[in-house]
């Protein structure tokens, strides 16, 4: 890598707790293959810290930042200017520092449509059911509302956070259709008109063991399941849906994607996918992994 001197453009991450993240090498291996003399390292902000943190960003001149977990809806009201995305979604995960303004964006929703389309699924028409009500829930809602799916389903533990993110597509995309449920609903139902079921809860992480976010007798091969766990790769869920017959993939996909757009949004340059999707995947056969999963929304708040 160029040797870090007065021109170095420094960018990174900022999130509480940040013990890991496989963000700084993907990004750093990306500056790497394209000899641009820029660093990303991941910062620890806690909560009562972030207007200082959002504030040292333009006394620092940080080129940009990615936001995560817990701050992706707090620094909202510390940014200059939101993309339509974000403000649409209500939360942020890359800030762009713009001669001094800083825009936030959220690049999770456009990551989660890209690796949809390498799984060769198009949710245009189709009906998807969301299983959660965290940040990555309404990031995947506004990506296949903007995507053309004619309906969305939210499941949650909590009526109220699913009604409010139903609510808000309704309010934005008018043609869209859509429902809330809980699980403690009767849901065998909404499974049989479902085409594509995403999983935004926790459960199926390596601390959850074998534990299923919905019965398995509720797919069959016609669905397509996206599950945005990506520790461990085969979550029960996917495992159990390919045993079925369904098509399935995990959020690794979103997770490059996401961190691609962020890379090209600062530095104005096509990102080397491939080369970062290689640091991914060498960082997970290392066995590590983030204690604070958030950050590429793997660990979702239901």
């Amino acid at each position: 890598m160029k040797e870090i001197n007065g021109a170095t453009k420094v960018t990174g991450i900022i999130g509480y707790p940040l013990t890991y993240t496989f963000s700084p090498p993907m990004h750093n291996k990306a500056f790497e293959a394209l000899n641009l003399n820029y660093r990303y390292l991941p910062f620890v902000v806690e909560p009562n810290a972030l207007e200082n943190a959002i504030e040292g960003i333009k006394s620092l001149n940080i080129r940009g930042i990615n936001v995560t977990m817990p701050h992706k809806e707090a620094v909202i009201d510390l940014l200059d200017e939101l993309s339509a995305e974000a403000e649409t979604i209500g939360a942020v995960n890359t800030i762009n520092n713009d001669n001094g303004r800083l825009i936030g964006y959220n690049t999770d929703a456009g990551g989660f449509l890209k690796s949809l389309k390498e799984e060769s699924f198009n949710p245009a028409g189709k009906t998807a059911i969301i299983l959660g009500t965290g940040g990555a829930a309404k990031a995947v809602a506004v990506a296949l509302a903007r995507a053309g799916a004619a309906s969305i389903v939210i499941i949650g533990r909590s009526g109220n956070k699913a009604e409010a993110i139903t609510s808000s597509l309704i309010s934005n995309f008018q043609e869209i259709s859509g429902k809330t449920l809980t699980f403690r609903d009767n849901l065998a139902d909404i499974f049989q008109i479902g085409e594509l079921i995403v999983n935004a809860t926790p459960v199926g992480m390596k601390e959850s063991g074998d534990l299923l976010p919905v019965p398995l007798e509720f797919i069959n091969a016609s669905h397509f399941v996206y599950d945005l766990i990506y520790t461990p790769l085969e979550t029960a869920l996917i495992n159990g849906a390919r045993h079925k017959g369904a098509k399935a993939a995990n959020g690794l996909g979103m997770l490059l994607y996401q961190a691609a757009s962020a890379f090209e949004i600062w530095t104005g340059t096509s990102a080397p996918v491939e080369v970062m999707r290689q640091a991914l995947i060498q960082g997970l056969k290392s066995g590590d992994r983030p204690d604070n999963a958030e950050e590429e929304n793997r660990r979702v708040p239901t």
